[in-house]
């Protein structure tokens, strides 16, 4: 290809891969807020895990 086409080629929309990205992120987001939030009721009630 010329250096003309390289320049109006155009990416595709969303794909499978940039979905993937996507919910792993959020899974590891809700992980992240739910151990927080095990560890925030623990400390509060004062008991811990043996």
């Amino acid at each position: 290809m010329s250096k003309e086409e390289l320049i109006n080629v155009r990416g595709g929309g969303i794909s499978a891969s940039l979905l993937n990205a996507l919910s792993r992120g959020a899974q590891t987001l809700y992980n992240f807020g739910a151990t927080c939030g095990q560890i925030i009721k623990l400390f509060i009630s004062g008991r811990r895990c043996n």
